[in-house]
Formats: C-alpha cells, structure tokens, sequence
C-alpha cells in the first residue's frame, strides 16, 4: 500500500474534529511533558496538537505524507522530528513514555503475524510503564459498514471516488480510490487508482497478541474511550502497559 496521490487530499477528507478527539483520548491516559512517539503519523494533523503537551517525534511509512506533516508544522511554528519508518521496525528509534498510532492505521498490517510484530516494536521502545494507544476498526465496521461504501471528492481541477469491497480474509475490506488530476498537456484528466487494503480481528484476538508481547493492564473501550464497546461500535481504543 503505498500513500501516493491520497497523501495530497488526506487532510481535506479527514474531520478535524477527530484530530481533537484523538488528543483528548491521549491526554486522559497521560502526563504532560512525557516523550512520545506518533506512529503512522501521516500528515502530521494530530502530531501537530500533541506537540503542545507532549515531547513528540513523528513516524510514517509515506514519505509524501511526511512531507506535508513538515510543511504543517512549520505553518504551526512547532519544531516535530518526523522520521520516515515502518510500524513493524522501529530499531533505529528511541525509547519513549507513550507510542500512538491511531486512525486504524494499525488495520493495514496483513495478518496476525505482523500485528505481533508491531506490538513487539511498540514494548521494544516503550520506557518502563509506558503506554501504547491504538485504535481498530471494529467487526461492525469492517463486515457492516464498509462492504459497498461509495464515496465522491471533487475540486475545480481534481476530482476522486472512493469505493470499498470486501476483502479475502475474515473482516477484510479493499477500498479502491481513484483519483483524477487536471493536465494542461494533454487538455484533459489523467486517473490514478490506489488499492488500500485493511484487516481487523475479534478484541480477544488483539488483547491476546497484546498480552502474549508481555503487555499488562490493557484496557479496551469505544468512542475515544467513552463508553464500552457495542455491537454497533465502528472504532475500538486499546490502551496497554509495559
């Protein structure tokens, strides 16, 4: 999977609201000033608000999307180390109080093995009784909600569609997403299509993975940590400690 023409319209699809909601959900399980580590950091939008309380670093596979994380923060006047890396070999980084990774980023790992591997590189570089944060799509939201989801984007020069199938494994989804450019050269559109392939997994699933890593106290809610989950819930919030 890889960031290319969404890094460019990332921002404008997301809700900012939800950037907030993913802080506050952070700020409730921690202290100000403690270090940490935003993986799958993408354009950097929540990176950005845990800067002010936190001693952040920012990660991310795509380095496109990076790009645009540096060029935010800068807009902010905030100073962030954003580092290109994979979830599944953070070797080269430090060790920090507190390691996110949210927006379901943690749901484009392909099978339990890698979600293991992840885990692991989390406790690898959490301090000792750090946290690790992490959301999932639920099964709700991966069998229910997702299967045939549409969805239309367009500006004056650009346009992009966004269309989900299930997947080949249990609570799988494929969103297909095409987007169209504007080019002068040729007087007409040029289309570029994305295939963005996310997983998901019972909660036992996850806190058994989590717990076999040597993780403790892990706690499992819904809406950013507000209530228990539900049959209906769409986003499950795990918290965890080394």
């Amino acid at each position: 999977m890889i960031y290319n023409s969404f890094a460019r319209v990332y921002s404008e699809l997301m809700d900012d609201d939800l950037y907030n909601d993913w802080a506050d959900y952070v700020e409730q399980r921690s202290s100000e000033k403690e270090t940490l580590l935003d993986v799958a950091c993408g354009t950097g939008d929540l990176t950005i608000l845990l800067a002010n309380k936190y001693n952040v670093n920012g990660t991310d596979l795509s380095e496109e999307m990076l790009k645009i994380a540096e060029e935010k923060s800068k807009s902010a006047n905030v100073t962030i180390p954003f580092i290109q890396s994979n979830m599944l070999d953070l070797f080269e980084l430090d060790n920090y109080d507190l390691i996110t990774c949210f927006d379901d980023s943690i749901c484009y790992l392909k099978d339990e093995d890698e979600l293991a591997i992840a885990f692991n590189q989390a406790y690898q570089h959490l301090n000792s009784n750090g946290k690790y944060l992490f959301d999932a799509h639920s099964l709700y939201q991966m069998d229910e909600v997702f299967p045939g989801y549409m969805f239309n984007y367009k500006e004056e020069d650009s346009a992009f569609m966004w269309n989900s199938y299930e997947g080949d494994n249990p609570h799988s989804i494929e969103h297909e997403l095409t987007f169209f450019n504007w080019d002068d050269d040729i007087g007409g559109y040029k289309s570029n299509t994305e295939i963005h392939r996310e997983r998901t997994y019972p909660i036992k699933t996850f806190v058994s993975i989590l717990e076999d890593i040597g993780f403790k106290n892990i706690k499992v809610s819904a809406d950013f940590g507000k209530s228990e989950p539900k049959q209906n819930s769409n986003r499950w919030f795990f918290e965890a400690e080394k």
